[in-house]
């Protein structure tokens, strides 16, 4: 009897399935973790041009995250 190491098709595929679930839940760990946290950020990065405004006297804060 002659021992394979790669598995039989039907495992093969249950794995590919498997994969494709785990992808699908990262994606949507991502997407709940932009949308928690993407108008913190975006505070972030505005509060961040204007100390950098104030302190150069030049250049101007865009983008409010409404449609840009």
């Amino acid at each position: 009897m002659r021992l394979s190491s790669t598995p039989p098709r039907t495992e093969r595929g249950a794995s590919a399935v498997e994969y494709g679930l785990i992808l699908i839940g990262i994606a949507a760990l991502i997407v709940v973790v932009v949308v928690l946290l993407g108008g913190q950020v975006n505070d972030m990065f505005n509060g961040a041009c204007e100390n950098i405004q104030a302190e150069t006297g030049t250049g101007e804060c865009t983008g409010d995250g409404e449609g840009d």
